[in-house]
């Protein structure tokens, strides 16, 4: 970051009365979706619950892809059909094509989100098909959502770096963006697939967008952090008005057709950073700690995240909370 940049310019972690951060929470499908060993219904259906649980109001909890492409979500409707429903909490699913959506609506979705790139490479690597051909095969999904009232969100991946063509030019980034916004999705999600962006990255992009025309407030950012930078990213984001931001708790999830991609940015790290920065966004942490500590049970191996392995931090006594 240069001098005189975005992050110094007297940000100072306080928001103004009435604002709140979403934390978006998507380790139930991204987290999960490349587990290779399967994963039982009732023990997703658990984690799920122990998100709500611990306060998230955001679980994207499924995908409707083909089974054969996503092996360990082949379980989409008998979880969405299983979850015990929580007031106020949303359980948004991904959703590739019509054929999925009619799965979704035949299970009881009420929330979705589609997925496209900013990088052609990636996308055919993806899902088979150009950028262009996916946001048109995401035309009728949108509409058929809207119809329904259900919310929806659309996904740029690759918003700051494909991992097989390299830098992805933002202004590329900010056309896709424009074209699910007008397709009609309430939000969309800005992807570092690869984790390669850095914060003035983050609030360059943000502030091409507003010229655009994209309101902030309909952006949320998903950052991995698989080179260390996803929370200096959030602190960008929120900098530039971004008040939503995906999380997997545990640090879970990854991406298949992006080699090197670590894991998201986890829940626990995320919502201590917040609670260290005063911002207002309702989950605790303790409770997040308690489902990642479930969920790295179930697939067997320890927390990753540094909170996860530290614990929280009371000032008043100096020890660690939430830490086994």
């Amino acid at each position: 970051m240069v001098p005189g940049g975005p992050l110094s310019r007297g940000y100072t972690g306080r928001m103004t009365p009435g604002e709140r951060v979403r934390i978006y929470e998507v380790g139930p499908r991204d987290g999960l979706q490349n587990e290779v060993r399967p994963i039982a219904t009732a023990d997703k259906a658990r984690f799920v619950g122990l998100l709500a649980d611990a306060g998230l109001r955001e679980i994207e909890a499924t995908s409707f892809v083909s089974p054969k492409a996503v092996p360990q979500l082949a379980d989409a409707e008998e979880l969405l059909r299983t979850l015990e429903r929580r007031p106020g909490v949303r359980y948004p699913v991904l959703v590739p094509n019509e054929r999925g959506l009619a799965r979704a609506e035949a299970a009881g979705a009420e929330a979705m989100a589609i997925f496209t790139a900013a990088s052609d490479a990636f996308a055919r690597a993806n899902i088979g098909m150009t950028v262009d051909e996916s946001i048109e095969r995401s035309r009728p999904v949108v509409a058929r959502a809207r119809e329904l009232g259900w919310w929806t969100r659309g996904y740029v991946s690759t918003a700051f770096g494909c991992p097989y063509t390299g830098r992805v030019a933002p202004e590329r980034v900010v056309e896709v963006a424009l074209r699910l916004a007008e397709l009609g999705v309430d939000e969309v999600a800005l992807g570092d697939t690869i984790g390669v962006g850095v914060p003035a990255q983050v609030a360059d992009l943000v502030g091409l967008l507003a010229v655009a025309g994209l309101a902030v407030e309909r952006l949320a950012f998903h950052f991995h952090d698989t080179r260390g930078t996803a929370l200096a990213n959030v602190v960008a984001g929120l900098h530039a008005g971004v008040r939503c931001f995906d999380a997997s708790t545990g640090g879970t999830g990854g991406c298949p057709y992006a080699p090197g991609a670590a894991g998201n940015l986890a829940t626990e790290d995320l919502v201590y950073l917040l609670d260290g920065l005063g911002h207002e966004h309702g989950v605790r942490l303790e409770g997040v700690l308690a489902a990642a500590r479930f969920v790295a049970v179930v697939l067997g191996r320890p927390l990753a995240s540094k909170v996860g392995q530290a614990g929280g931090w009371d000032p008043a006594t100096g020890r660690a909370v939430g830490r086994e």
